[in-house]
């Protein structure tokens, strides 16, 4: 996915104060709820009579073409989408309710509240799962948690997830008396409680010491656990599939649509599973999915309109990959025009981050900057025909998404729309410049840019105005400050990406990314560059954890949205370019997620 950096402190609306409103109208209007395709605003240019500049060097990437065939898409059938199942998916709710004030022990409220969130189903129980939240954190009695690990970590983890105050010092009963820092030895008898500490850990915060030890603690008792040439260790399959998930990916870094994927299989497995739970979870997933493929349909009419085609063959052709960020971001059903959205956002930043990265020459990416930020028709005249097509297909998206907003919330959006782009523009060219001059940055130069151009800023902003009605512009303006909190997610984005594909854009011809960078800086080796990669990841989430706790400019939806862009590029890069080349883990991702139907 492309890249996100700031360039400067200074907000690019301070410096954009004209409002450019488009000059022609949409086709028809609909309404923002609606997922049916609408035709992008009719203008003056046209591009299939513009011609295009003498021919000159161009690099190729030789990207993969799409796997997801058109007529393919359109094809998809679910008859999920049937009011039976719907109906089916209605009971087992009221069972669940039912089980809610049906339990009194904490623990049990806990482990309901916790695998109602791992299962997917959690969105459809807010006032339940708050409503236990609220009476475990009131509950005096702490038998239920005294000497137990599991309970205390469960606590922990559920209590900093839902924002309420919990310190570190519940774990201290579990340390060496003799020792500031170990905790007990015998702890690692019970897997299932290191899983549960393990998992805790992720949540701790900047200068938190017992939970840094938890972290070191369990990691170097879980990883042995796994060694097939360790014969003393004969562990429960499901245990060991906790254990390897939890390694690979700790829960708090997991989109919670993967996460669902995951655990309703494992949940199946386990001998105390509850039917009622997994019969609703396989029924929900199903509906949803269901309405993902019919998202699905209409962008892919959307996109074989106006995606990449023969003018622009050399850029990715990725559609269902950009459904996939977008669903991680937005996975509730009512979030279906933000996923519309966010898919079309993510697969013009894909087919641009190439026009930069690839095929552009330095002295077209400056004329496309430039048209990106005067914003009118009249400056694509300067552009190429390859860049006047990708203008004209944001231009339109961008204006009509901007009257979508004005016309059902009676709010313009338009230049907090244009401004993003601007910036992600600007910081694509800042790496299209360090390419074309042959420079290196340090990894601080090069982490003061790649923030912006990993494009979550971007993400943000239309993720917010997307999924929130009604939009508070206090809200909307703050998120394009660029707050900490998505300063520090971005970051994290950012490293998640070059650890996934900076090898291969190194490969093709492409400016040095962090784990290069930090090779230059130091020295290291390739091996040594990559593990502090990961321990600066580790460390900004602590930042990101202590924010989150500490935010009261952004909604809890908000804050949300813009975890999950994170989590999700955890998810696809963990093993490769899980983007950029499509036949790897993420299709497999892509079959479960939104083609295959889970078996009831």
């Amino acid at each position: 996915m492309a890249n996100i950096i700031p360039i400067s402190s200074t907000p690019i609306s301070s410096t954009i104060t004209t409002h450019q409103y488009p000059k022609f109208i949409p086709q028809r209007a609909t309404r923002r709820s609606s997922c049916a395709h609408k035709p992008l605003l009719q203008c003056f240019a046209t591009v299939d009579k513009l011609i295009d500049t003498p021919t000159v060097a161009r690099r190729s990437a030789n990207y993969k073409p799409c796997i997801w065939d058109h007529d393919y898409l359109l094809s998809l059938s679910n008859d999920y989408k049937s009011e039976t199942y719907t109906k089916q998916a209605e009971k087992q709710k009221e069972k669940v309710r039912t089980m809610f004030n049906n339990l009194e022990n904490p623990l049990d409220q806990l482990e309901l509240v916790d695998t109602l969130q791992r299962l997917g189903l959690a969105y459809h129980f807010d006032s339940e799962i708050n409503q236990a939240m609220l009476n475990v954190y009131n509950t005096s009695d702490d038998k239920w948690k005294k000497a137990n690990l599991y309970a205390t970590s469960l606590q922990f983890r559920l209590f900093r997830q839902h924002g309420y105050d919990v310190s570190q010092e519940v774990f201290s009963s579990f340390k060496e008396e003799k020792s500031e820092s170990s905790f007990k030895v015998c702890l690692c008898d019970d897997i299932k409680a290191l899983i549960g500490l393990y998992e805790a850990s992720h949540y701790g915060f900047e200068g938190e010491s017992i939970m840094d030890e938890a972290w070191r603690f369990t990691t170097d008792h879980l990883k042995p656990l796994l060694d097939g040439d360790n014969k003393a260790t004969t562990l429960d399959p499901i245990l060991a599939m906790q254990v390897k998930d939890a390694l690979e990916l700790p829960l708090h870094w997991r989109p919670p649509r993967l996460e669902a994927m995951w655990f309703i299989n494992a949940y199946e497995r386990r001998e105390d599973a509850n039917h009622v739970l997994l019969e609703l979870a396989k029924l929900d997933y199903n509906i949803v999915q269901a309405s993902y493929q019919e998202e699905l349909k209409d962008l892919s009419r959307w996109w074989q309109k106006y995606g990449p085609g023969e003018k622009l063959s050399f850029a990715r052709s990725r559609l269902v990959e950009s459904f996939l960020w977008s669903m991680a971001i937005a996975s509730d059903p009512q979030f279906g025009y933000s996923r519309i959205i966010n898919t079309k956002v993510i697969a013009l930043i894909t087919v641009i981050d190439d026009i930069y990265d690839v095929y552009g020459t330095l002295d077209e990416l400056e004329l496309f900057t430039d048209a990106v930020d005067r914003w009118e028709v009249g400056a694509m005249e300067q552009l190429p025909e390859y860049m006047k097509i990708a203008y004209l297909t944001l231009y339109n998206f961008v204006n009509e998404m901007a009257y979508d907003i004005l016309r059902e919330q009676g709010v313009d959006v338009l230049m907090n729309l244009k401004n993003s782009w601007v910036g992600l523009f600007r910081a694509y060219l800042v790496e299209a410049k360090w390419f074309h001059t042959g420079t290196k940055p340090t990894l601080e130069e090069y982490m003061k840019n790649a923030w912006i151009s990993i494009a979550n800023p971007i993400l943000a902003v239309h993720s917010y105005i997307s999924a929130t009605n009604p939009i508070i512009e206090k809200e909307l303006n703050y998120i394009e400050s660029n707050p900490d909190l998505l300063y520090w997610v971005a970051k994290i984005d950012r490293l998640q990406d070059d650890l996934g594909t900076s090898s291969d854009e190194l490969q093709r011809g492409d400016v040095l990314k962090a784990v290069q960078c930090y090779m230059n800086d130091t020295g290291s080796s390739e091996e040594v560059a990559r593990e502090h990669v990961k321990h600066i990841v580790r460390m900004m989430w602590k930042k990101v954890n202590v924010h989150c706790s500490t935010e009261t400019d952004l909604s809890k939806l908000s804050i949300q949205l813009i975890l999950n862009l994170v989590r999700m590029a955890h998810c696809i890069y963990l093993h490769g370019d899980g983007h950029g080349v499509p036949d790897t883990v993420t299709k497999d991702q892509a079959l479960s997620l939104l083609f295959e139907p889970l078996p009831l």
